[in-house]
């Protein structure tokens, strides 16, 4: 069981103004600053015995092509697309293409905000969404993925 552990893989995608985390509206964001999510998540996902990659893009198809090459490389995908969870049906395509379990996570709950951010292109692609727990919501999802991906019991 230990060496299927250390073959599961997990890539978190940050979308657009994630990188300013910590200074970017704390009080609906949160204090903790991406490096702190990112390191958080890389001694969770060695606990549970994953193995994290994180990728943070302002640009919609650098998402899209990291996407399209995670396929046939990782086990699971927990995403954040930010602002491109309400516009972009390119980020929608690209991870129906693809066959492993999707986490959306959003730091805020954005049933909560604007109206326009009620909209989710992915959610009814998604295996399941996080929404409202801040940086702690990255954790939630990794310990699903670990559960969805039998790593803990």
């Amino acid at each position: 069981m230990a060496e299927k552990r250390a073959q599961q893989k997990i890539l978190v995608i940050h979308g657009p103004n994630l990188n300013m985390l910590g200074r970017r509206e704390p009080e609906i964001y949160g204090h903790q600053t991406l490096e702190e999510i990112n390191n958080a998540l890389q001694a969770r996902a060695e606990q549970l015995g994953l193995r994290v990659e994180t990728f943070q893009s302002n640009h919609e198809g650098e998402m899209v092509d990291r996407i399209q090459q995670a396929d046939d490389v990782f086990d699971g995908i927990i995403i954040n697309p930010a602002a491109y969870t309400h516009t972009s049906v390119a980020i929608r395509d690209a991870l129906s293409m693809i066959a492993i379990p999707i986490v959306e996570i959003h730091l805020s709950n954005i049933n909560k905000r604007e109206s326009f951010r009620h909209t989710s292109l992915i959610a009814d692609i998604a295996t399941a969404r996080i929404s409202g727990f801040r940086a702690q919501g990255y954790q939630l999802a990794l310990e699903g993925l670990a559960q969805l991906l039998s790593v803990v019991p």
